[in-house]
Formats: C-alpha cells, structure tokens, sequence
C-alpha cells in the first residue's frame, strides 16, 4: 500500500480546512494510505516511510508558517538522498498573494529532490489587517473543491504508480 504524508501547520484554521478536504478525497482512492500530521509532530522516519507529500502552511509575513520552517529543518538532512524523486504538492493559505510560501517550498522541495507534480494551490483571503490576518477563516466550498482535487489526484497518481 502507498502512503501519502500530509504535513501541515494552521494558526486560524484556514489550511486545516484545506488539508481535511485534501484528505478526505485521497482516502476514497483505494491503496492509499493517508497520514494527515502536523508539522510539530512529523519527524524524518515519517516522511521517510511515505511514498507522496502533500505539504499546507499558511504564508506569514510573506513567508512559510515557522512551524513548518521548523518540520523542514528537522527532517531535511535525515531525509536527503533518500526522497529522491518522490511526488509532492503545495497547498497555501494567503492574506495576499502566497508565492513567497510556495517558493520556499519549492527551493527545500528542490534540494530534496523531490518532484512537484501539481502547481502550489494558493487560497488567498485577503485579510490585510490586524484583525483580519488574526480572525478565524472560513475557506469557501470553491477553494475546498480545488484542495480536495489536489488531495484526490497525489492518491490516485501513487495508487497507479504514475509517481
């Protein structure tokens, strides 16, 4: 069975809607185990034993969530030269734009030598204030479509060995 490891970080909940609707459509597809984890409690001898990665952060401050940062510099040696080619995802909880987040990604991803088999999915609120960066989200049903497409389509690649 194939293992696809769904790592993340949510400070007001927004990524963490997008990764349960990511997760829930990869466990319909059959032969998929998925592990949906935060970032804090993922460690190497998890993402060493996952076939695919899905990884959801919101983007701070133009930036990755630290906590992800953290996951990253904890697995990131560990798990070099022993990831090669393995397929991964972005998905980006944004205030404004999310490419900073997507392209830190993108640069660990590239070190790691994993392959990136979906463009980042980007889900922009638009909170531009104080209030509105610190406030719950409420991601709408469009964006959760688009993460559970993403979610949906990692699984079945891994279950056809398209990955």
């Amino acid at each position: 069975m194939k293992r696809l490891l769904i790592v993340y970080t949510s400070t007001t909940g927004g990524t963490e809607q997008m990764v349960r609707a990511a997760a829930e459509a990869a466990r319909a597809e059959a032969g998929v185990d998925v592990r949906l984890q935060r970032a804090a409690d993922t460690h190497a001898a998890d993402v060493l034993a996952a076939d695919g990665y899905l990884f959801a952060t919101p983007e701070n401050l133009a930036t990755m969530a630290g906590l992800m940062k953290d996951f990253f510099d904890r697995v990131y040696y560990d798990a070099l030269d022993h990831v090669n080619g393995r397929p991964y995802a972005t998905l980006i909880c944004a205030g404004s734009d999310g490419t900073g987040a997507a392209r830190q990604i993108a640069r660990i991803a590239t070190g790691l030598r994993l392959r990136e088999v979906a463009p980042p999915t980007i889900v922009c609120t638009h909170a531009q204030t104080r209030e509105a960066i610190l406030a719950p989200k409420t991601i709408a049903e469009a964006d959760l479509r688009r993460c559970a497409e993403i979610g949906a389509a990692l699984a079945a690649g891994l279950a056809a060995g398209v990955f």
